[in-house]
C-alpha cells in the first residue's frame, strides 16, 4: 500500500500536451542564454581564482564520480595549461564575437554577472579599478548593440580572495563587515551601470553556494560543517544582502526616473522518494524540497527567515515582499533514499541505477520535464509572482547534442503548457549556457554550451545543432512534428 504522506515518485516523465500545430510564445518573451563572470572571464583575484591556482599547483584533479565533486578538487584540471585555466573561455577578448553570435541565433536577452574581485581586486582600494569599470561598460554596450536585453546578477558564487581573510575569527559572509564591504561593490555597480540595467538578480542559487561552500567543501570557503544550524548565519547574511541590494537599486532608480525589477534565482530539483512504499523517503523528500528551495523564497515574501527542522526565526528589515519576480534554475530530478536507522543520513541519487527508461546527461543527472512543470506551477501557486527561468540546460559533450536538443524542446513545451493553461506566468527562458565554460568543481569537463569551445585551439567557437534548434523555436515556436520527434524517448 502506498501511503499518502510526503512526496510521490512519478512514473510519467513528461506532461500530456494539448494537440496544437505549433506552440507559439508571446512576442515579448525573453529568449537568451545565461553565463557568470567567474565561469567566463579572467578572475585571478577571486576566491575561486585562488582555489583554481592552488588545486592546479597541488594536483588536486579528482572527482568522486560523474557529477559528484570531491572536496578540494577540480575535475581533470591538469589537462589544461596555466594560461587556459586563467583565461577560462577567453570571453574578455571575444565577447563581441560571442554577442554577435547570440544575435545571429535570434536571442533577445543575455544574463551575466559582474565580478566583485575585478572591481575591487585589493582590500585597501578606496576607488574601484578603472579598467574593470571600462570593461563592463563596454561589455554592456556590446550586448545592447546586438539587441540583447541585459539581465545582471550581482552575486554568482564568487567573491574577492581578500573577503576570506579572517576578521575577529570570522571569514567571508560571516565577517562583521561583510555587508559594508559588499555595499561598496554594490554602489559602484549601481552608480556605473544602473542606467543600463532594468532586470536585477541579487543572488544566484544561494543554497547551492551555502551547501557547496559550508557543508560539502567543494566551493570556497571549502568548509565542512556538520549541522544545518551552522549555516543559518550565512543564510541570514545573504537575505540581508538581498534586502540591501533592493534598497540601493530602488534609490538609484528614483534618481534616474526608471523602474527596475528585482529578484533572485533558486536552484531547483524535483525531489522525489526513491521508493514510494517507504514513508521516510517520502517525508524526507518533502522536507528537503522545502529546506533547499522554498525556505529562502518564503523569507523574501514574509520578511521572516524560518529554517525547516529548526526553531530558528528571524525578522529581517526590508525583506518582506522584496521580490518582483522569482528566478527558477532547473536541472532535473533527485531521488531521496532514507535509512530508517539513521534518518538524518539519507542518500541523494542523481538518477535511478535500476531504471532503463531514464535519460541521463554526462553528469548522470536525470532529465525530467514533468518535474520542471511541477516546480514552476508550485512556485506560481505559492507566490503568484512572474517567473523567469534563468537557467535550464544539460551537460552533453557530443557534437551532435541530441540530449540537449530534446531537453530544450521538452522543457519549453512544459513552459508553454503552463502559460497556456494559466497555471504559471513564465516570461522568459534563459538557457544555460551560451558556450562551454568553467563549471566549478567539474572544471572544464562538463559541457553545457549551445556552442562548443575548443580550449586548446584558440578557444574556437563551434555552434552545436541545439543552437540552431533553439533559434528555430525562438523564431517559429515548437511545431507538432518537432515535439513528437524530441519527446518520444520520454514516453
Amino acid at each position: 500500500m502506498i501511503l499518502s504522506c510526503g512526496k510521490e515518485r512519478k512514473k510519467q516523465l513528461i506532461s500530456e500536451f494539448p494537440q496544437v500545430d505549433t506552440m507559439k510564445f508571446p512576442s515579448n518573451f525573453l529568449w537568451g542564454t545565461s553565463t557568470a563572470a567567474e565561469q567566463m572571464e579572467e578572475t585571478p583575484n577571486s576566491d575561486w581564482g585562488k582555489f583554481i591556482q592552488d588545486a592546479y599547483k597541488n594536483k588536486r584533479f579528482d572527482t568522486a564520480g560523474p557529477g559528484m565533486a570531491k572536496a578540494g578538487h577540480i575535475h581533470n584540471l591538469g589537462s589544461y595549461t596555466p594560461e587556459e585555466i586563467v583565461k577560462k573561455t577567453n570571453h574578455n577578448q571575444m565577447y563581441k564575437e560571442d554577442f554577435a553570435m547570440a544575435k545571429n541565433m535570434k536571442h533577445n536577452a543575455y544574463r551575466f554577472s559582474i565580478a566583485w574581485d575585478r572591481i575591487f581586486p585589493r582590500s585597501d582600494m578606496q576607488e574601484p579599478d578603472k579598467d574593470a569599470i571600462l570593461y563592463y561598460k563596454n561589455l554592456i554596450a556590446s550586448m545592447k548593440a546586438n539587441g540583447l536585453f541585459p539581465l545582471l546578477t550581482l552575486f554568482h558564487f564568487s567573491s574577492p580572495a581578500w573577503f576570506w581573510e579572517e576578521r575577529d575569527g570570522k571569514v567571508g559572509w560571516e565577517r562583521d563587515d561583510a555587508l559594508f564591504q559588499y555595499e561598496r561593490f554594490l554602489r559602484v555597480v549601481v552608480e556605473n551601470f544602473g542606467a543600463d540595467i532594468e532586470h536585477w538578480c541579487t543572488l544566484n542559487e544561494p543554497m547551492v553556494f551555502i551547501f557547496g561552500g559550508y557543508m560539502e567543501g567543494v566551493f570556497p570557503p571549502l568548509l565542512r560543517r556538520k549541522e544545518v544550524t551552522e549555516i543559518i548565519p550565512v543564510m541570514s547574511k545573504l537575505l540581508h544582502m538581498h534586502a540591501l541590494s533592493r534598497k540601493i537599486i530602488l534609490e538609484n532608480d528614483a534618481k534616474l526616473g526608471k523602474k527596475s525589477i528585482i529578484g533572485f534565482t533558486m536552484h531547483t530539483r524535483a525531489f522525489e522518494p526513491y521508493r514510494n512504499y517507504a514513508p521516510l523517503d517520502r517525508i524526507i523528500a518533502s522536507k528537503v524540497e522545502q529546506a533547499f528551495i522554498w525556505d529562502f523564497v518564503d523569507a523574501a515574501t514574509t520578511g521572516i527567515l524560518q529554517v525547516t527542522n529548526t526553531s530558528y526565526k528571524e525578522e529581517i528589515p526590508g525583506l518582506k515582499n522584496s521580490l518582483d519576480y522569482l528566478g527558477i534554475n532547473y536541472y532535473g530530478r533527485y531521488y531521496i533514499k532514507s535509512n530508517i536507522l539513521t534518518p538524518a543520513k539519507f542518500e541523494t541519487l542523481f538518477s535511478d541505477p535500476e531504471s532503463k527508461k531514464e535519460i541521463v546527461n554526462d553528469l548522470n543527472w536525470e532529465a525530467y520535464p514533468l518535474g520542471f512543470s511541477y516546480i514552476l506551477s508550485t512556485a506560481y501557486d505559492k507566490y503568484k509572482l512572474p517567473i523567469y527561468v534563468l537557467e535550464s540546460g544539460t551537460a552533453d559533450k557530443e557534437d551532435n547534442d541530441v540530449r540537449r536538443q530534446a531537453n530544450i524542446v521538452t522543457h519549453l513545451a512544459e513552459i508553454w503548457n503552463l502559460n497556456n493553461s494559466k497555471k504559471a506566468d513564465v516570461r522568459g527562458y534563459i538557457h544555460w549556457s551560451l558556450i562551454d565554460n568553467f563549471e566549478w568543481a567539474e572544471g572544464f569537463e562538463a559541457k553545457f554550451g549551445l556552442v562548443k569551445v575548443d580550449y586548446h585551439n584558440g578557444y574556437k567557437r563551434t555552434p552545436r545543432p541545439s543552437a540552431k534548434l533553439y533559434s528555430e523555436i525562438i523564431e517559429k515556436g515548437i511545431s507538432k512534428q518537432m515535439l513528437e520527434t524530441y519527446s518520444k524517448d520520454y514516453k
